[in-house]
């Protein structure tokens, strides 16, 4: 790899994971939130929840902004506006200030990873672009094993240091994203597409509330309450005017003739099924602890072997992507991924079987999370779309996991005891994933790259 590309594939992992840190280095300072501010615990969730919310939707509008105007200074308005986010959320004199903070953080790191996905398609041949997407994806894996070690750590000096380490690295990174990144193709000139934005606002926004609402243990009672069944009413609204609007827009913020496409429509629906499988890997301490009678730290460390797997899968699935190609690699991932959760669904719970299904599992998500997704999405959007496409997968990932757990944690009570229920859920996620392998067979395959 020459030293430009090298300078370009460091900024983009190293911002990634800058934004995917503040997601698990966070787990370890909420105690000490919750005892700052006095606030209950349903409460404090808040942090998660507005991080998640509020990235979703920033995810497919800074996407698109990266279409527009200039991709390396989207991608470093991105860095700046987490870095300011960062500094509000430390100096919080309150709760509500806090949450501003987490949602003004949100804001940039929701536009990360879509933004880099579109500059390693400005920035890389087409023959190596699946094993550059790969290594990025592996971000999140290292994000989960060094996030709560990091937080731990800074912790001994207050929970605002786990915001406020992110200022130097900020400082660092913004200004070499502008001298590393290419610029990529703009598309200045029209006017940019306020109501559809509005609309895909109220639509994400809606659809997470609603889905957050759904308990399962009441069935249908749930579904229809006044606090579930209009917001999802509202959701399906907000999506037929957002449809209406994107195909009078002049320059819509997801092109239609993405949605027209079939190859990105079976994208949707894998992204959907591994968003829901993914989602149930954060049950896999608490099956851990029925299952061994370990403390809960411990449960959380035996999630290692997933974890490496994705760590050491991701840029393995980027190389075979590209020599044979995204289909047979989703297809695998998708068959390793049920093998795993039918191995800890159905084989006698010991240790060698755990730690089996877990890898499985793991290397399995490693061929859907990290490249081939985003490569086929890339490659079908063309140059002009490249920022629209990867904000779109995005989208439907997260409402595969926003999904998945309502979902499961539906399925989980619904056992005689709590880990029969657990075993229950991974069978429905192993049907997910079987069924998803079925659909990618209907995929265009790719010629393997000369």
């Amino acid at each position: 790899m020459d030293r430009p590309n090298r300078g370009t594939l460091i900024v983009l992992f190293a911002g990634v994971l800058v934004g995917a840190l503040d997601i698990a280095i966070v787990g370890p300072a909420l105690p000490s939130i919750q005892a700052s501010f006095d606030v209950d615990t349903r409460t404090l969730q808040w942090v998660f929840s507005i991080y998640i919310l509020v990235g979703l939707i920033a995810a497919p509008l800074v996407a698109k902004l990266s279409d527009r105007y200039s991709r390396r200074a989207v991608y470093a308005a991105c860095l700046a506006t987490f870095g300011v986010g960062s500094l509000l959320v430390a100096v919080a004199p309150d709760f509500t200030w806090l949450l501003a903070g987490r949602a003004v953080q949100a804001t940039g790191a929701g536009g990360l990873l879509p933004v880099a996905g579109a500059v390693v398609a400005d920035a890389f041949p087409v023959e190596r672009r699946g094993r550059v997407l790969g290594l990025i994806g592996a971000v999140y894996g290292v994000a989960f094993v060094i996030g709560p070690l990091v937080g731990g750590v800074l912790l001994s000096a207050g929970w605002r240091w786990l915001f406020l380490v992110n200022l130097p690295l900020v400082a660092v990174l913004v200004p070499a994203s502008l001298k590393l990144l290419p610029r990529g193709a703009g598309l200045q000139g029209r006017s940019f597409d306020w109501i559809g934005a509005a609309m895909l606002g109220v639509g994400l926004t809606t659809l997470v509330w609603g889905l957050g609402q759904i308990d399962l243990d009441r069935g249908w009672a749930s579904l229809a309450s006044a606090r579930c069944l209009p917001f999802l009413l509202a959701a399906g609204a907000a999506a037929l005017a957002f449809w209406h609007v994107e195909k009078k827009a002049p320059d819509p913020i997801v092109e239609p003739k993405l949605l027209r496409s079939r190859q990105l429509r079976l994208v949707g629906v894998v992204a959907l099924a591994t968003g829901i499988v993914e989602a149930g890997m954060v049950f896999l301490p608490s099956l851990s602890v029925l299952a061994f009678a370990v403390s809960p730290s411990t449960a959380s460390f035996m999630l290692l072997p997933l974890v490496a797997a994705l760590i050491v899968g991701s840029p393995t699935a980027g190389r075979l992507l590209d020599s044979f190609g995204a289909k047979p690699v989703v297809q695998v991932g998708l068959g390793l991924t049920a093998v795993g959760l039918l191995v800890l669904a159905h084989r006698p719970l010991e240790l060698w079987t755990f730690y089996t299904g877990a890898f499985c599992v793991g290397m399995g998500l490693a061929g859907l999370l990290g490249a081939p997704l985003r490569f086929i999405a890339l490659e079908e959007a063309g140059e002009q779309h490249r920022g629209t496409s990867q904000g779109l997968l995005t989208v439907f990932l997260s409402t595969g996991r926003m999904v998945g757990a309502a979902v499961i944690g539906g399925v989980v009570t619904s056992g005689a005891s709590e880990l029969e229920g657990f075993r229950h859920a991974l069978s429905v996620l192993a049907v997910v994933a079987l069924a998803a392998a079925v659909a990618a067979t209907a995929m265009r395959a790719r010629a393997p790259a000369a």
